[in-house]
C-alpha cells in the first residue's frame, strides 16, 4: 500500500508558469544533491556547471504536434477533441464535454471535414472515424490548435513556445517539458566542455499526464507511449554506462525511456518498443545518474517519478523550498536537477 496522499502539496496558484521565459535558459534552477542532502539555486544555463566532460545528456527529440480540435455538433454545441493516436483508421480522442456524445454522432470541423463517433471504451477514449476531404496532415495544420494543459489559461502561446528547440520527430500530444529550457548557444557551451548529447524519442501521449485516480498508487495503470533508440544512440549510452561515465536523462520521458530499455534487455540498445511503466518509489535505477526535470503536479505520476529518483523526504523539502522561493511551477516553469 502506498498512498497518493502521501504524494500532495498545496500548490499557490500564482506559482502556476503560464508563460515561458525569454530566453528560455534564464529560468531558475534548484539544484538536489542527494548525498549532502541540500539544495543549490541558480540559473538553468549555470547547468554547465554540474554536468561536464563525460556525462551523457539524453534528451527526448519528439515534436509536439497540434493535436487539439474544436468541432460542433450537429445542435450547435461546442465540442473539444483531443487527438491521442490512431487505431486502425480511425482516431482515438479524448472529448469536452462528452456527457450528451452518442454513438453515430457527427462532429464537423467545417462543412467538408469532421468525424463520426464510433464508441467510448471504460476508460473515457472515444474512437473517431475521419471524414476529411482534406488529406489529414492539412486537417491537422488547418485545425490544429497546441495541446497546452488545462492550467494554462492563455491562449496566446504558439505551438513554437511549447516546443522544444531540438524537436524533429512529430508524435507528442504533450511537450516534454524539462527540454524547454535548452537553447541552441546551451547545447553548444555543454558540447565545448565534453559532454555528449543523446537523442531518443518517446511520443508523450496520455501515459505521461493520466491522473492518478487510485488511493492506492500501486492499483494506477500507466497507459502505453511508444518510444525508439537509434543504433549509434544507444551506442553512445551503453558505452559510456561501461566506462563508468554519468547518464543525465533530460526529463521523465527519457528516464523511462531508458529505465525500461534495461529492464527488457539488460542494456541500452537499438529498439523500438511501448512502454507502460510506472516508476515508483523502491524502484532500482540501472541506468540514469542524474535527471533534469520540472516541477510537477501534486498526485501526478510525474512527481512520483521524481520522488523515487531523488528520494521521497528530500524532494518533498525541495518542494517545500520551492514554494517558499516563489519557484515557478509545471510546463513553463521552472527547472530542477538532481544529482
Amino acid at each position: 500500500m502506498m498512498r497518493v496522499e502521501e504524494f500532495d502539496f498545496v500548490l499557490p496558484q500564482e506559482l502556476i508558469a503560464q508563460q515561458p521565459v525569454q530566453p528560455r535558459d534564464a529560468c531558475r534552477l534548484m539544484v538536489v544533491k542527494r548525498k549532502e542532502a541540500v539544495f543549490e539555486h541558480c540559473l538553468f544555463r549555470d547547468l554547465v556547471e554540474y554536468i561536464g566532460s563525460g556525462d551523457v545528456l539524453v534528451i527526448n527529440d519528439t515534436k509536439v504536434i497540434p493535436a487539439r480540435f474544436y468541432a460542433t455538433k450537429e445542435t450547435g454545441g461546442k465540442v473539444e477533441i483531443l487527438f491521442l493516436g490512431r487505431e486502425s483508421s480511425f482516431w482515438k480522442a479524448l472529448l469536452n464535454p462528452s456527457r450528451r456524445i452518442k454513438k453515430g454522432q457527427f462532429l464537423f470541423l467545417d462543412k467538408a471535414n469532421g468525424f463520426r463517433v464510433i464508441e467510448k471504451d471504460a476508460e473515457g477514449i472515444w474512437l473517431l472515424e475521419p471524414l476529411f476531404s482534406l488529406v489529414e496532415e492539412k486537417v491537422f495544420e488547418k485545425f490544429g490548435k497546441p495541446p497546452l494543459p488545462p492550467y494554462i489559461k492563455t491562449s496566446e502561446v504558439s505551438l513554437s513556445n511549447y516546443q522544444t528547440v531540438y524537436a524533429r520527430v512529430p508524435g507528442s500530444i504533450a511537450a516534454p517539458t524539462a527540454g524547454l529550457h535548452f537553447t541552441p548557444e546551451l547545447l553548444d557551451v555543454l558540447r565545448s566542455k565534453g559532454v555528449e548529447i543523446a537523442y531518443i524519442t518517446l511520443h508523450v501521449g496520455l501515459g505521461t499526464f493520466k491522473p492518478i485516480k487510485s488511493e492506492n498508487i500501486l492499483e494506477h495503470k500507466m497507459h502505453s507511449e511508444t518510444y525508439s533508440i537509434s543504433p549509434e544512440e544507444a551506442e553512445k549510452v551503453e558505452m559510456a554506462r561501461k566506462k563508468g561515465k554519468r547518464i543525465v536523462a533530460c526529463g521523465t520521458t527519457v528516464v523511462r525511456a531508458l529505465e525500461a530499455t534495461h529492464l527488457k534487455f539488460g542494456e541500452i540498445r537499438n529498439c523500438q518498443e511501448e512502454t507502460d511503466l510506472f516508476i515508483y518509489p523502491g524502484f532500482e535505477f540501472k541506468v540514469v545518474d542524474a535527471m533534469v526535470t520540472n516541477f510537477h503536479l501534486p498526485r501526478s505520476t510525474l512527481f512520483v517519478l521524481v520522488c523515487a529518483f531523488g528520494g521521497k523526504e528530500l524532494i518533498q523539502r525541495a518542494y517545500r523550498e520551492a514554494i517558499a522561493q516563489r519557484y515557478r511551477f509545471y510546463s513553463f516553469g521552472d527547472a530542477m536537477l538532481i544529482l
